[in-house]
């Protein structure tokens, strides 16, 4: 629901409840806030280039998951 907030696609009536739950609500004002700026990042379409040891880090964890995930399968078929 927060997502249609967002777009404005929600009943006014929804939406200004909402409204004033998040004027006393900070947790729901990040969220949202959150929301808005993933939309940005991604409508304005530029890739971000991650840091080359960040980068060679998060290879290196999701390789590890993949095995391990198809390790556990291939035991599984056993």
């Amino acid at each position: 629901m927060l997502n249609e907030y967002v777009d404005g696609t929600v009943d006014p009536a929804v939406c200004e409840e909402f409204e004033k739950h998040m004027a006393g609500c900070n947790p729901c004002k990040v969220v949202v806030d959150n929301i808005r700026k993933t939309i940005t990042l991604y409508k304005d379409g530029q890739p971000y280039a991650m840091p080359m040891q960040f980068r060679e880090r998060l290879h290196g964890v999701l390789r590890q998951r993949w095995k391990e995930t198809h390790q556990h399968q291939k035991k599984a078929e056993l």
